[in-house]
């Protein structure tokens, strides 16, 4: 029996939240990848330089952190459900105002704000999705939900390929509205987590929750794989299409490639999620990390579209599914009255990779390093997460803690 034949025969409370968590996924997804797509619209509605253009990508994604770590807290403290639905009216709420900014400093403010809310959705969309399910699906019901997240970024690339880019309000009036008219549905449909109702009594104390997180190795590799595998995530999903375009192509095919890259990404999440209960520990680290070292090169070197296709392609489902394994694999090391903490902690993290790569290759751009010369420079940085990555696999208990 397939994972989607046992899920699908699975309860009816499963059903509701895989598919519920997945269509926030799927609105986050669009907001992250937006500010990608609307970059040549925003820069010149503002006058903005690649310098500037670094600090709006990271404002997002700076705001990302703090969410994703108060996210995570919270949820173990008043529950996942309740902590969801006030971060998508945030991501809502603060992606209007991010298509109404009239300055550089009130665009930074919005994204800002808007990425706190994207941050603390993630942690329990994770932990929803993993304590919905019972030992043998949990991995890949998480799986199944994050590829949301690839699937609305190609929505969003959908939109610039459509020549919407250069009314670039609106992929953030598309991100704004719609996730302010699904909360009726969450709090109406989406059921709490069991994990939760079964230790919202038994909250840990701060002792125990240094001792639980910060006194296990699991946490440091999960923390050196997230930092450097989202950086390089985060320098693809915001730069490239103005690499692209700095390169000779134009707008609609920049968003082809990013278009290509999230459709990879979204067949990588599902199928490295499949594989990775499958494939022995090591096999998982070198393919998905040695796919991202091909896939790197691949967009450093390719001269024609449609090499730089198969290059984003290949991106996609190496960096974004290498993503979704780590995303799948954190729920494991964690009792469920940290589960929510110890994952948002370790997306926090990662976080800090996200917000540098940006600010990093805006930085060698501004230097005058080229593209190529950005994306090479990724490489030392996979190298530690894949073996940290290979560690952390080998060490993942035989069944979810309680």
């Amino acid at each position: 029996m397939t994972t989607s034949t046992a899920i699908l025969r699975e309860q009816p409370r499963l059903l509701a939240t895989l598919g519920l968590c997945f269509l926030v996924a799927l609105l986050e997804g669009l907001d992250l990848q937006a500010a990608g797509i609307a970059a040549p619209g925003m820069a010149k509605a503002f006058s903005l330089d690649k310098l500037q253009m670094g600090w709006v990508f990271s404002a997002g994604i700076l705001g990302l952190l703090p969410g994703a770590f108060a996210g995570g807290w919270l949820a173990d403290r008043v529950g996942r459900k309740r902590v969801l639905i006030g971060s998508v009216a945030l991501f809502g709420v603060f992606s209007l105002a991010t298509a109404h900014a009239w300055d550089l400093h009130s665009l930074l403010a919005a994204r800002l704000l808007t990425g706190v809310g994207l941050g603390a959705a993630l942690p329990n969309l994770i932990a929803l999705s993993s304590e919905a399910a019972d030992t043998r699906l949990r991995g890949s019901a998480v799986s199944l939900m994050y590829c949301g997240v690839p699937l609305g970024a190609a929505l969003a690339a959908g939109i610039g390929i459509a020549g919407y880019a250069g009314s670039w309000q609106l992929v953030f009036h598309v991100g704004g509205v719609v996730p302010l008219l699904i909360l009726p549905l969450l709090a109406l449909y989406l059921p709490e987590s069991d994990g939760f109702r079964a230790t919202a009594m038994q909250a840990a104390g701060h002792a125990s929750l240094r001792r639980e997180l910060l006194g296990q190795g699991a946490t440091w590799l999960l923390w050196l794989s997230y930092f450097f595998t989202l950086m390089v995530v985060y320098i693809l999903i915001n730069w490239l299409p103005s690499l692209l375009v700095g390169q000779g192509f134009s707008p609609s095919e920049a968003s082809w490639v990013m278009f290509a890259l999230q459709i990879g990404a979204a067949i990588g999440t599902l199928s490295l999620g499949l594989l990775m209960e499958r494939l022995p520990a090591w096999a998982t680290a070198a393919l998905v990390y040695l796919g991202i070292l091909a896939a790197l090169a691949g967009l450093g070197l390719a001269a024609e579209l449609r090499s730089m296709l198969l290059a984003g392609f290949v991106a996609g489902f190496f960096a974004t599914g290498g993503q979704g394994v780590l995303y799948a694999l954190a729920p494991w090391f964690y009792p469920a009255r940290v589960r929510a903490t110890g994952v948002g902690a370790a997306v926090a993290v990662g976080r800090l990779g996200a917000m540098s790569g940006p600010l990093v290759a805006g930085q060698m751009l501004a230097l005058g390093t080229g593209s190529a010369g950005v994306l090479l420079a990724s490489a030392p940085g996979i190298v530690v997460a894949a073996l940290a990555l290979f560690r952390l696999a080998a060490r993942r208990p035989a069944q979810l803690p309680d």
